[in-house]
């Protein structure tokens, strides 16, 4: 069976209207056939895969989603799984269902962002509720991402000097002073400053600031 050393190199297109997606790690055939069912029948596409490795060679879908994931698995456990996904996947949240849990277990997912950690036999209503929540956590996560990528690709449109009078403007700096620290005029200042504001479709100086600061654009002291 493939492996892959990151779970993030491909991609489906992203769309929020996707069906939500549940995907399914479990070696146990019947544990994944009995939730493969019980996802369809609750509305939402189920995915299944028998290991670690067999998911990670799934293209990322850019939709919401969340994973029912059990610990003890033939290749990479559940927790190393989550640990490979920490840093790439915040928009799909992991459910753990395992017959195996303990404290311990319990404490270093949930530490590592788990959205539940349940235990088998799991109460159907019990489990549909966590993935139901999990599924509107993810769709919130890809609507941040979605509204961040629009934020920078309006920040990219900006040229070389627009930018120079941006990062002046939210530290705090007068349109003069921004002139004379680019050594422009305070005429061509404002006319730069305008075509920032419609770009980055701000409509305050306090809008520009926000825009900055979720673009982690360093402000100069003043």
């Amino acid at each position: 069976m493939q492996s892959i050393a990151s779970p993030i190199v491909r991609h489906e297109p992203r769309t929020m209207r996707a069906e939500p997606t549940v995907f399914i790690v479990d070696d146990d055939v019947s544990v994944r056939e009995s939730l493969e069912l019980l996802i369809q029948s609750a509305g939402w596409r189920p995915e299944t895969f028998a290991s670690a490795e067999a998911f990670l060679a799934r293209p990322r879908l850019d939709a919401p989603c969340c994973l029912v994931l059990d610990v003890s698995l033939p290749d990479l456990n559940g927790l190393e799984l989550q640990q490979r996904l920490a840093e790439h996947r915040l928009d799909m949240p992991i459910i753990f269902v395992t017959g195996y849990g303990d404290v311990p277990m319990t404490v270093r997912a949930m530490k590592a962002g788990a959205a539940e950690f349940l235990t088998k036999p799991v109460r159907t209503d019990v489990l549909l509720s966590a993935i139901t929540q999990a599924l509107e956590l993810s769709r919130a996560a890809l609507e941040r991402e979605a509204a961040l990528d629009e934020v920078r690709t309006r920040y990219a449109s900006l040229s070389r000097r627009e930018r120079e009078v941006m990062a002046l403007v939210v530290s705090g700096l007068l349109n003069k002073q921004v002139g004379g620290e680019l050594r422009i005029s305070e005429i061509t200042v404002k006319a730069h400053r305008g075509k920032v504001m419609r770009k980055m479709n701000a409509s305050s100086l306090a809008d520009l600031v926000k825009i900055a600061a979720t673009l982690g654009l360093p402000l100069r002291e003043t």
